[in-house]
């Protein structure tokens, strides 16, 4: 398998900068305009995460013969960040699309990434995770929903899935099951092109509506084993976890610095007295940096480990992708009150801001399914990580 470190060493010439400025341009020429009409009216952006695809965003973490820039996670996550400034649902649908390249970059079955991942990483065909189930299972925050049944040539699968985000018809997306009759789970890609399976859209939500997000109903839907990602999947869970995690925190980055610039702006009309508030501009800029600095060093480190993961650095990534929740939270509240009367109005940037932060908080993992991930951790390490 090849690594990301090994990768990065071979196209260490390409620019991180170019890269970013490479998205910013494509959020500001094609996004920017389309913002509200997917916010407030569930637009799903297909064409506008095409064209992210034809820019790279999604193809950092990916090793260059697999159709990636091989840069690695650091520049992955600049991209999510740079989209999410402007957008949080096209910075999480690219979140998602980076998690499924993760997941088939860190595949065995290399068949199956030489024939997927250079299309999903660019952006050709467009892709989901759903994970969020599995992952709150494996804390034991929730039943696992789909089983899967051993047959020949692969596995039979059941269940249903409440919510996967970028779907669409044809697109791809990852999943895990109990095998049946054992303890053990598989992962895979999986398609609602494969018979038996069925999208259905029976939610609206506050926010991050124009999300592609529908249940996937299984009905003894044949997956074949080279659709595999991983049976059984313990080692593989353990391998993408940390990157899973860790490129969320993009979402965070992107929005809190797009909150800093609102306060700036709201100070030069009411400055005066704004600067009574407990949390200034300048106080979460600061703070916003440090968590900057803390991600990308992260990213560089996962990138570095060859898929062995201690437990040291899912500490440190966990910690991390909290601390970018409770900056979103903390960011948007503050320029909520710096906006003040204005900011309550339906559709205004700062209450977009708010409902775009609590996602951050609730999106698997969730604010609290961090905080027990950590408390179920040794005692004696946690200390290392907080002293």
């Amino acid at each position: 398998m090849q690594t990301i470190q090994q990768a990065s060493q071979t196209h260490a010439a390409m620019d991180y900068h170019a890269a970013t400025e490479a998205v910013s341009a494509v959020v500001k020429q094609q996004l920017t305009p389309k913002v509200a009409d997917i916010d407030l009216k569930g637009e799903y952006p297909r064409e506008i995460l095409h064209q992210l695809g034809d820019v790279n965003a999604y193809a950092h973490a990916v090793a260059p013969e697999l159709g990636g820039t091989g840069l690695g996670l650091k520049a992955a996550i600049q991209s999510i960040e740079e989209i999410s400034k402007e957008c949080i649902s096209t910075g999480f649908m690219a979140w998602c699309q980076v998690a499924c390249t993760w997941y088939l970059q860190n595949t065995d079955n290399q068949a199956l990434a030489q024939e997927l991942l250079p299309d999903i990483a660019t952006g050709k065909q467009l892709a989901g995770t759903g994970l969020s189930n599995p992952m709150k299972h494996f804390v034991d925050i929730e039943k696992i929903a789909l089983t899967a049944e051993p047959v020949k040539g692969g596995f039979r699968v059941n269940g249903m899935l409440p919510w996967v985000s970028n779907l669409g018809p044809g697109h791809w997306f990852g999943v895990a099951a109990k095998i049946a009759d054992s303890d053990d789970y598989m992962m895979a890609v999986v398609s609602d092109d494969m018979e038996g399976m069925t999208l259905r859209c029976n939610a609206h939500f506050i926010a991050l509506e124009g999300t592609g997000t529908y249940s996937c109903v299984f009905r003894d839907v044949f997956v074949p084993d080279a659709r595999v990602l991983a049976a059984p999947c313990d080692d593989y869970v353990l391998r993408i976890r940390p990157g899973f995690i860790l490129t969320q925190v993009g979402m965070g980055l992107g929005l809190v610095d797009s909150c800093v610039e609102l306060m700036k702006r709201t100070n030069k009309r009411l400055g005066h007295v704004n600067r009574f508030l407990d949390d200034q501009a300048e106080d979460i800029e600061a703070d916003l940096q440090m968590a900057r600095d803390r991600t990308y060093a992260l990213a560089d480190r996962l990138d570095a480990t060859d898929g062995i993961i201690d437990d040291q650095l899912l500490r440190e990534v966990i910690q991390a992708r909290i601390a970018g929740s409770e900056l979103s939270l903390r960011a948007a509240q503050a320029t909520m009150l710096h906006a003040g009367a204005r900011a309550y109005v339906h559709g205004s940037a700062p209450e977009r801001k708010l409902r775009e932060a609590y996602f951050i908080a609730i999106v698997t993992p969730a604010l609290k399914h961090l905080k027990k991930m950590l408390f179920a951790m040794p005692e004696e390490a946690l200390t290392s990580v907080v002293s």
